[in-house]
């Protein structure tokens, strides 16, 4: 990473050093601190895996793309693959000291079909949920411990133990009530369908026709869908996801303006500095000098 005067982005690819045919690794927070460079530990990481977060004790705050959310027990932090975090902190900037499991997983470990893609980054167990959850991540990171990976009947079968343990660690976790503002998990399969085709084609296009000709419906039911779950159009939830990746790339790089344009879909540097002062009050490179004082 190269040092120029602000915090660049460290990009973490899933890389399990003990036991690498394996999709999960199960640690404590100490555990992670402890592995942590100092350089990653002070920047902001965008990785291509799940970091699920159990805190059992302890204070920080963590930021997920550009929101700071307090973790204290009780707190399940999920940070999704191409989110910007900083790992939760204490106020001098040091990791936080928390009694805490970490799950890191690939995208393809867990044995759920629940849509793992998309949802609130920190939710709060409630007391009578709090218990059952430590109880699984606990046995989540017991049981990776145990797995041996020389004996290789064993490890089959603790491979699958550690999928159905972690499948019911994420229903637990989705019955959750949902902090406000967000996404209900009765979202119809029409907004989820949206959803998944945005994130994959978001800087390819910004025209709900093209999503609903994909999708096979009308533009009309996806703005219909959008509404019922995010009380956004389903242009401006399109919109929105394009400003978000905007705002990382112009605080966490220095890509000149011209370059971010034409990474987010914009042919044209002029019409991007349009639409982000639209969606944003300011132009990219307030915003970029803003975030980064």
């Amino acid at each position: 990473m190269v040092d120029s005067g602000h915090d660049e982005i460290v990009g973490l690819g899933y890389d399990n050093p003990d036991r690498p045919r394996v999709g999960l690794e199960a640690m404590t927070f100490a555990q992670l601190r402890a592995r942590t460079k100092p350089h990653v530990a002070a920047s902001p990481i965008r990785a291509d895996f799940h970091q699920l977060t159990v805190v059992r004790s302890g204070h920080g705050v963590a930021m997920v793309d550009f929101v700071a959310h307090g973790c204290g027990p009780g707190t399940v932090l999920h940070v999704r693959p191409g989110q910007v975090q900083r790992l939760p902190a204490r106020p001098d900037g040091r990791l936080a000291d928390l009694d805490a499991v970490v799950l890191l997983f690939t995208a393809d470990f867990p044995s759920s079909r629940l849509d793992l893609v998309f949802g609130p980054a920190v939710l709060s167990a409630p007391p009578a949920e709090h218990e059952g959850l430590q109880q699984t991540a606990a046995q989540l990171e017991t049981e990776y411990r145990l797995l041996d990976t020389r004996d290789e009947t064993a490890a089959r079968l603790t491979v699958e133990l550690l999928r159905q343990l972690l499948a019911v660690a994420l229903l637990r976790i989705a019955r959750l009530p949902s902090p406000p503002g967000s996404t209900p998990t009765e979202a119809t399969d029409v907004f989820r369908a949206f959803r998944r085709e945005v994130e994959r084609s978001f800087t390819a296009t910004r025209d709900v026709q093209d999503y609903a000709a994909r999708l096979g419906y009308a533009p009309r039911t996806l703005t219909r869908a959008c509404l019922a779950a995010t009380g956004t159009t389903a242009k401006q939830f399109l919109d929105t996801r394009v400003t978000l990746e905007a705002k990382r790339l112009l605080v966490h790089t220095d890509l000149p303006v011209t370059t971010i344009a034409r990474a987010v879909g914009f042919s044209e540097p002029t019409n991007f500095g349009k639409f982000f002062a639209r969606e944003t009050g300011t132009t990219p490179g307030a915003f970029r000098s803003r975030e980064r004082t």
